[in-house]
């Protein structure tokens, strides 16, 4: 039986640690990268390296030979917090294009539960997104770009924030001051529920769907992030509270009942 190839736009904090997690699981895998450094890494952990750059107006690197024979497209670059003009949806539209030249029928797009604003309600799988910043708006809009085309299935996975042992924005916060909305809840996911989710989804071949993804969870941010300070021994950020709080919760029904997926990173 011939092993299934899969290619990763975006090796990455989570494209990597889940290229190597889809090896161990018998597919083949086409790793793009940005930087030529991390080349070798890829190679040697025996993924097929692809040094792809996606601009706004043009993809630098061999686009095709990375998509070539491969069904499904993982893609994962999120956009950064400086990103204006459009930029991050005018890459998607750069990508759609590159595909339409290719084999891939299926695609897992990694999006981020900013698409919807802070309301102070529980947000559900079926929510329209409404955002509210120009990160939350184009990444919307790529959505879109990649849900409506019948030339492939798309299933759009919006991840709250990522968190790992080394990475945790409770480094970020400590010793802040005057940090507004304490009481708002959390919404983390790890990096292992991550790729367990999405290992999920490629098992399950569940295409044209929409999931949102965030640990089952929810404390308000003053209490969590003090207590996790405290528990590795760094300066507590001091929150602002003469304000009211807005903020809103993450469910992850999709993810535990069409997936039948258990978060294994339930206290973060």
């Amino acid at each position: 039986m011939l092993k299934k190839q899969i290619s990763i736009l975006g090796c990455g904090w989570l494209g990597f640690p889940l290229a190597e997690a889809l090896l161990s699981e018998g597919y083949l895998i086409h790793g793009a990268t940005t930087s030529e450094s991390k080349m070798v890494k890829l190679e040697t952990s025996g993924i097929q390296p692809f040094q792809i750059e996606v601009g706004a107006d043009q993809i630098k690197g061999d686009i095709q030979s990375f998509l070539n024979s491969s069904e499904i497209l993982i893609v994962n670059i999120p956009p950064r917090r400086n990103y204006g003009n459009k930029d991050y949806s005018q890459k998607a539209r750069q990508i759609k294009q590159a595909l339409e030249h290719s084999a891939v029928k299926k695609i897992l797009w990694v999006s981020s539960t900013s698409v919807f604003p802070d309301q102070n309600q529980i947000v559900t799988d079926d929510f329209m997104p409404q955002p509210d910043t120009d990160s939350g708006m184009q990444l919307f809009e790529a959505e879109q770009i990649f849900q409506n085309n019948f030339h492939w299935q798309t299933t759009i996975l919006r991840f709250a924030g990522l968190i790992s042992e080394q990475r945790h924005p409770v480094f970020h916060l400590s010793g802040r001051e005057n940090i507004a909305n304490p009481q708002a809840p959390i919404n983390l996911i790890h990096l292992h529920d991550c790729i367990g989710i999405i290992s999920k989804i490629l098992q399950r071949d569940l295409w044209g769907e929409t999931f949102n993804a965030a640990a089952p969870f929810h404390p308000n941010r003053e209490s969590y992030y003090t207590a996790k300070a405290e528990q590795l021994n760094i300066a507590s950020p001091q929150f602002n509270n003469d304000l009211p709080s807005v903020g809103k919760i993450i469910a992850a029904d999709g993810i535990t009942s069409a997936l039948g997926y258990t978060f294994a990173k339930k206290q973060l």
